[in-house]
């Protein structure tokens, strides 16, 4: 195998011809005339924390390094000589928009055309200051001065506005352009998690901030904090920068304090994450906005550094995704008390103070009350203003159903004589014209395969996983035997058996009828592929989709009774091994890549060997460590069909893990904490980054941050594995339940589940087609879980579950929807069910003893299975190394 790298990774058309498209864009860039006048020079500065450098004809940032890593610039730095352009935005920029004598609203920049600002005198811990006048047409009612001033060692970027004007003015809009090295661009993987950055908002007015992540994980960080009459209200994609936005390239956003003018034009049909402000300044008034650059040592050390700069710090539980059956715990920390509350929209959320505990957080209790989003505004004494923003779901079992219904009837397809062999199947959706997908340009959305079309009917087989329907399973056992095999997946004897196609939908006329394809649709582009694209089966990443499938069959008819009945359990677990097996001789070259759900084989391994099918489970182990030594041979094995990638991580620390290769574990671990943020926002809360599958999945198509796209609930199950390991990580716990309950948080009230919300302040929805989204209710169905956890500042915490506390007991009424693991900090204990559901368990702080309750038997549950991964002995026989329960009519208690 060849060592992965961006320049050197073989990629499908679509990539090549983005690339080949960003390329020109850049060819273009650097045609442009120069205008950043960068032959006259640099000022050269420093804080304690900082070494800055500026140019002196426009005084924006050239470079931004920590003291501690001289060598690393946040800031694109290293393309200074091709951004040196009119309309590309540095670091240092502004800008506003105020109503002209009209009343309508005129835009400001001082990007838009560039020329030398005038330096202005500076003393004490002023480092630099300009008066950005020349930067702005003739006539500007505005006068804008910027300072670099040394605050303690941190860096303060202030901008002084003043009304030069004879009457008063309206800023309806303020912007701080974000500018950091994002910008992956024709690097290796080795160099992007050296150079490179990723950023994420926290949009929760005084008490925002801005995350600045090295791709590596590593420290230092930088934070972006509020300084003075700078409140994160709205965050601004910064579209009109014309560095080309692609695959490796999310673009720039601003930071903006005032945003109302865009919201009552661009934004007009979306609700904002806050409400959108103007600000009138009265002629001759000025006023001052600025924002402080810390440094933080490691990521999971943001909060404390917070706390430490005296911002604002919120933490919910079991994060800001919030099912009405939980009763959710939210602890503030800052230097005043509380002292109101808003709930938007009203009765939307119940709040009950719970005191102040011993290491000074408030403590409440936070209920759900109504479906959707939420908003929580906390006013403190001094007048700061904390914006968090919930999701309020249903229960996660009503949830789990909602979807289960909805992907078996309104995504159920059944066309008689369908000419693509698509009958039976769960097929792809527009949740906007209410339509079944028969058709896309993009074959593989209507053609049941790759991660945009077997998102459907993958997610349908996942969920029964999670709560096994009868009905909705017998409608799988006939997309399994008249669909998936023989039809996505080959099934005669020859060298293509279990291999998977592309898709079954082809774009080839001439193979077909008249009339068989739609004249409204566009097939003239490189994803309408033919027959013999679409049947190939060297894609390796539909692989899992199959062998998740025949898996989760597995598992309902070996461990249920009457639930599946088509085929045998070992016809199923036979069928997860050679799809394993192919994917490794039918599609080797991506196969050498971590797979999105790569996780389902190491899963189907360890029940080939609790069935003691030996030669499959060594034939199986043998075939993946082979690609996790070639992982172990990279520095960072994340390499994928894409440039870079943050789904092969879950698969490549999975494997690492189970190998013992604890090194390549941790980067892999490190890489997902930093594109994988936890904060006060349930969008960004544990939203894995992923910027590009609107295009290949989406109907509103664009290059953007996707919210709890599938990365979120698959990078989740690393996190919580790590977790389990080091469970004094609380860290950790919040990313992972953050990716995890993002997984679900946007399934529509009726069951919908979406390929990922747009995080653009002008749309703030879900996408309408369901796309890839099955990928991700694969990690949540595979990975949901109770913890239970004894936080060193907030106490015992259940993360799914409703805790309570009766004297040395701690009891949790489990919420989950599956109800099937439970893992106790305390003890480092994991248990879980192969088949039964827990009601409740309860731990004995000062014994140590444990106490689980299991629900009733059912129709198809007379038993339940029980793991426990340490050395317990019950009084119930071991089955394949679980302990068989024979449940009854009423639920039964069980101590451990």
């Amino acid at each position: 195998m060849k060592k992965i790298t961006l320049l050197a990774v073989m990629i499908c058309c679509s990539i090549a011809s983005n690339n080949l498209q960003a390329q020109e864009y850049w060819d273009k860039i650097k045609a442009e005339k120069s205008t950043l006048e960068i032959d006259k020079g640099y000022l050269n500065l420093s804080t304690k924390s900082f070494q800055l450098k500026l140019l002196k004809s426009s005084q924006t940032v050239a470079a931004l390094s920590p003291v501690v890593d001289k060598t690393f610039d946040f800031t694109p730095g290293d393309r200074l000589s091709i951004r040196d352009k009119d309309g590309l935005y540095h670091l240092g920029d502004i800008n506003f928009r105020i109503k002209d004598a009209s009343g309508a609203w005129k835009n400001y920049s001082s990007a838009a055309k560039r020329a030398s600002v005038k330096e202005l005198s500076v003393s004490g811990t002023t480092l630099a200051a300009a008066d950005l006048s020349n930067t702005f047409p003739a006539g500007t009612p505005l006068t804008v001065k910027r300072y670099y001033e040394d605050k303690n060692g941190d860096l303060v970027l202030r901008f002084e506005i003043t009304n030069n004007s004879a009457s008063a003015i309206e800023i309806g809009a303020l912007g701080i352009p974000m500018v950091f090295n994002n910008i992956l661009e024709g690097k290796s993987l080795d160099d992007t998690h050296a150079q490179n950055v990723f950023f994420d908002p926290y949009i929760g007015k005084d008490a925002g901030y801005l995350e600045v992540k090295r791709l590596s994980g590593h420290g230092p960080a930088l934070l972006l904090l509020p300084e003075e009459n700078m409140p994160f209200e709205a965050y601004r994609p910064l579209l009109d920068d014309i560095t080309p936005r692609s695959i490796v390239f999310e673009g720039f956003h601003e930071w903006m304090p005032l945003s109302k003018a865009y919201a009552e034009n661009e934004w007009k049909s979306a609700e904002q994450w806050n409400t959108p402000t103007s600000l009138t300044l009265a002629a001759g008034a000025s006023k001052n906005f600025s924002l402080k650059l810390v440094l933080v040592d490691e990521i999971k050390n943001i909060q404390k550094t917070l706390i430490e700069k005296e911002r604002p710090v919120a933490i919910g539980i079991p994060g800001y995704v919030l099912p009405e059956d939980v009763d959710g715990q939210l602890f503030l920390q800052y230097k005043k008390a509380v002292k109101s509350f808003k709930i938007e929209p009203e009765g939307a959320l119940r709040i009950e103070a719970k005191g102040k505990n011993e290491k000074g957080y408030f403590q409440y209790k936070v209920n759900g009350k109504k479906w959707g989003r939420a908003r929580l505004t906390v006013t403190y004494e001094d007048g700061l203003e904390q914006a968090i923003n919930y999701k309020v779901i249903k229960s996660e079992k009503d949830v789990v159903a909602d979807f289960g219904h909805f992907s078996t009837t309104a995504q159920w397809f059944d066309e008689k004589n369908d000419p693509f062999h698509r009958n039976p199947s769960v097929i792809s959706y527009d949740y906007e014209t209410k339509k079944q997908i028969t058709q896309d340009s993009r074959v593989w959305i209507s053609g049941l395969s790759d991660e945009g079309g077997a998102g459907g009917w993958l997610g349908a087989i996942m969920k029964q996983l999670i709560e096994p329907n009868k009905e909705e399973i017998v409608k799988l056992e006939h997309f399994v035997d008249k669909t998936l095999w023989g039809g996505i997946q080959y099934n005669t004897a020859d060298t293509l058996k279990y291999g998977v196609k592309k898709s079954v939908f082809y774009y080839e006329p001439t193979l077909m009828p008249e009339g068989t394809y739609s004249k409204e649709v566009n097939y003239k582009t490189w994803a309408a592929w033919d027959k013999k694209g679409s049947d190939d089966p060297g894609r390796s990443y539909n692989y899992p989709h199959v062998a998740a499938a025949h898996w989760t069959m597995y598992r309902l008819a070996r461990y249920h009774k009457g639930l599946v009945t088509n085929h045998t359990w070992d016809w199923y677990l036979k069928n997860a091994y050679e799809t394993s097996i192919a994917m490794t001789t039918l599609a080797p070259y991506y196969a050498q890549f971590g797979q999105m759900e790569g996780t389902v084989f190491l899963l189907i391994l360890k029940d080939l060997k609790t069935e003691g099918y030996t030669e499959m489970a060594n034939n199986l182990e043998a075939k993946m460590k082979a690609r996790a030594d070639h992982w172990r041979t990279l520095n960072y094995p994340f390499g994928s069909e894409m440039p870079w990638d943050s789904t092969g991580q879950e698969e490549v620390y999975m494997w690492s893990d189970y190998f013992g290769y604890n090194d390549k574990a941790k980067i892999t671990l490190d890489a997902i904490l930093a594109y994988m943020p936890t904060m006060p926002n349930w969008a960004y809360n544990g939203n894995a980054r992923r910027y590009w599958d609107f295009l290949y999945g989406g109907k509103l198509s664009r290059v953007e941050r996707q919210i709890h796209h599938y990365g979120s609930a698959l990078n989740a199950i690393p996190v919580l594995e790590q977790f389990r390991k080091t469970p004094d990580d609380f860290h950790l716990l919040k990313v992972g339940y953050g990716g995890l309950l993002g997984g679900i948080s946007n399934i529509t009230e009726d069951g919908f589940g979406p390929s990922a919300f747009h995080s653009y302040p002008e749309t703030l929805r879900i996408d309408y087609l369901s796309g890839d989204y099955g990928s991700g209710f694969f990690g949540y169905a595979v990975n949901t879980a109770t913890f239970i956890t004894n936080e060193k500042d907030l106490g015992w915490l259940a993360f799914g579950g409703n805790l309570k506390e009766k004297g040395d007991e701690v009891e949790v009424e489990i919420t989950t929807a599956a109800k099937s693991k439970v893992y106790i900090g305390a003890k480092k204990i994991w248990l879980t069910l192969d088949a039964g559901t827990f009601q409740k368990v309860s731990y004995n702080t000062k014994t140590g003893a444990v106490k689980i309750t299991l629900d009733p038997k059912n129709a198809y549950t007379p038993d339940a299975y029980l793991r426990i991964d340490q050395d317990v002995k019950l009084s119930y026989e071991k089955v394949r190394g679980a302990y068989k329960i024979a449940l009854k009519t009423k639920a039964i208690q069980i101590k451990l």
